[in-house]
């Protein structure tokens, strides 16, 4: 039998931790839960030594982000599974197990992600991975029951277990040996997209990532950062021409990047033109901010052969925006 913890990051979530904790430990008899903690401010810590005292609590000296912050604390969890939870989540009972048995059964299966539906309209999937993640030919995410921001009501339709490109870091659940085998997260990432790279870097070493409706958890979302904050906006941005670099072969790699450069120009003209300029300057931004790191990401980069084929159609960004397409089931794939 697997040991599997969950892991929740916190940074100054009291009131998260003091909203949805209660459901993790209502719904995981027997399973030892963590929470870290990134030097929060607020009164996160006290509130979980005073009420939840089952709670292993793991102290980072500082706010390292999404990427440090796990990655400083996971060896200090003892477990052959981790589960990486967000703490504005609520699981529901039953959450565990079908990802239990998924991984139990399948030695292939170094990367599981639940159905993550919208806590604020619980029909509905949620932004942050709903039925699973993809990437298109350019390099832009998108995910089942999720293009951009139009969301998909749940009628079943993604009640099946299946290979995925990219798995949520709001609820991910990763083999221990694997994710130390990659070498954690990728701190250049600070936070945004890191699950993207480490779900690529999986798949470029022969794992696979797999997607289970059969759990369900309901996920608040933007409680970090709004899709309103253009900080969101610099991080994406950056992030994704990171992971095209380090995870793609040079010939397909650096066409990309030039491809993106006007495509993401682009973008930023489209922020002007709805008067939001603070994200059009974000886009520059993490074009430049790229282009600084660029050696260092660079070097990350593997010796041997990358993965082939990523995508399940050529763009995102043209089935959407052109063709109106809001729905999974209804892009033309290749």
């Amino acid at each position: 039998m697997l040991k599997f913890a969950i892991v929740i990051l916190n940074w100054n979530g009291e009131a998260l931790l003091e909203r949805y904790l209660p459901s993790v430990v209502q719904y995981s008899p027997g399973r030892d839960i963590y929470v870290v903690d990134n030097a929060s401010t607020d009164g996160s810590v006290s509130f979980m030594q005073r009420y939840y005292p089952q709670v292993k609590i793991i102290e980072n000296p500082t706010n390292g982000g999404f990427a440090k912050g796990y990655n400083d604390a996971l060896p200090q969890v003892d477990a052959d599974v981790y589960c990486l939870l967000n703490s504005d989540v609520e699981v529901t009972e039953g959450w565990l197990e079908p990802v239990e048995l998924l991984m139990e059964e399948n030695r292939e299966a170094a990367i599981v992600q639940p159905k993550i539906l919208d806590l604020m309209n619980k029909d509905h999937f949620e932004y942050a991975g709903a039925a699973g993640g993809y990437l298109d030919m350019l390099g832009y995410p998108f995910c089942r029951g999720r293009i951009f921001q139009a969301l998909e009501e749940d009628r079943g339709q993604y009640n099946d277990t299946r290979e995925i490109f990219w798995a949520t870091g709001a609820c991910m659940f990763i083999r221990s040996e694997v994710y130390k085998a990659l070498g954690g997260f990728d701190e250049l990432y600070f936070a945004h997209q890191e699950e993207i790279d480490l779900c690529w870097r999986a798949q470029n070493e022969g794992l696979k990532v797999l997607y289970t409706g059969a759990s369900e958890v309901y996920h608040l979302g933007g409680s970090t950062l709004s899709n309103m904050n253009p900080k969101k906006t610099f991080l994406n941005f950056r992030n994704s021409l990171y992971s095209i670099t380090k995870n793609l072969p040079r010939r397909r790699a650096f066409p990309l990047i030039l491809c993106r450069l006007l495509l993401d120009f682009v973008a930023a003209l489209r922020f002007v033109f709805q008067l939001k300029i603070r994200h059009a300057w974000a886009i520059l931004r993490a074009h430049l901010s790229y282009y600084r790191h660029f050696r260092a990401v660079y070097r990350k980069r593997k010796k041997k052969d990358y993965l082939k084929n990523y995508h399940v159609i050529t763009s995102i960004v043209w089935s959407h925006f052109v063709h109106q397409v809001d729905n999974f089931n209804e892009l033309v794939k290749d």
